[in-house]
């Protein structure tokens, strides 16, 4: 299990979530489900402390958003 943090981009304005899943392709897909009409792109550099978990998670899935921006 991996988390990574994603960047939700939309018309209106840009936010992070983060996004814990089997694979980076399983992240995007998974943001990409929630929030469609959206596009999702990882955000790098990655975490490396944080991308391997080493907390159980009960499944997979895209935690409430982190940072909102004003689109520009």
């Amino acid at each position: 299990m991996i988390k990574v943090s994603v960047e939700i981009r939309s018309v209106a304005g840009s936010f992070r979530v983060n996004v814990w899943a089997e694979g980076v392709v399983q992240a995007i897909d998974l943001a990409n489900s929630y929030y469609p009409g959206c596009k999702a792109r990882v955000l790098f550099p990655i975490d490396s402390e944080a991308f391997f978990t080493k907390d159980p998670v009960p499944t997979t899935g895209v935690v409430s958003p982190e940072t909102l921006e004003a689109a520009g």
